[in-house]
């Protein structure tokens, strides 16, 4: 799991996400109302919700593009039940929450890290970014 993710609120522009995705080298923010989690949007929600339908990146508020039906987790629950839901649900990322806070977040990478050491998703989600 990745600890303390990157959020920002339902009002922040589009154009915020995409910096900090950019600076930090990530894929995906996770998107809060009040500090509870509501949302995540990936670098491809931009591309495909925001670029591709020529929005304003800077007036469009990161809540009318994020994907808000999540599977999230919870710190205690099991590796492997974790990765039946991604299995069920098709997702890649699970948002790990505490009281509808979001604590963490797990990625397929993740889980072949930790189930996998050694096969080649793992040698691609373990080495560094290339951007």
């Amino acid at each position: 799991m990745t600890h303390r993710p990157v959020c920002l609120p339902a009002d922040a522009p589009v154009s915020k996400a995409a910096r900090l995705m950019r600076d930090q080298a990530i894929g995906d923010v996770l998107v809060t109302r009040d500090d509870r989690l509501c949302g995540l949007v990936t670098d491809r929600d931009i591309v495909v919700r925001a670029v591709a339908e020529a929005r304003d990146a800077d007036s469009t508020p990161l809540g009318a593009l994020c994907t808000s039906d999540l599977v999230t987790a919870r710190p205690d629950q099991d590796v492997e039940d974790v990765i039946r839901l991604m299995r069920e649900r098709a997702v890649r990322r699970v948002p790990v929450v505490v009281d509808g806070r979001p604590v963490g977040i797990v990625s397929l990478g993740d889980m072949a890290l930790e189930n996998r050491p050694s096969s080649p998703l793992s040698e691609i989600s373990g080495a560094p970014p290339n951007g």
